[in-house]
């Protein structure tokens, strides 16, 4: 597994764990990242917010949250 801020751009993965207080849990899960949920990567650039692909909805996070979220690839 891998932290979602580890992967590159095309790359797709599914949500396994989410880490973290109860208010990042809270929010991440209120804009639909849930364990289970299929995401792709659509940029990820050094020292930029990651833009991810899910449910539909492009989301921007921003690194640190990346680092509480764990991501089990998969090939597209």
């Amino acid at each position: 597994m891998k932290k979602l801020s580890e992967l590159v751009k095309d790359e797709c993965g599914v949500i396994a764990s989410i880490n973290g207080d109860s208010r990042f849990i809270s929010r991440i899960t209120s804009i639909g990242l849930t364990p289970g949920c299929h995401i792709s990567i659509i940029k990820n650039e050094k020292r930029r917010p990651i833009l991810v692909y899910s449910r539909d909805t492009m989301i921007a996070l921003n690194r640190k949250e990346c680092e509480g979220i764990e991501v089990k690839e998969v090939a597209v």
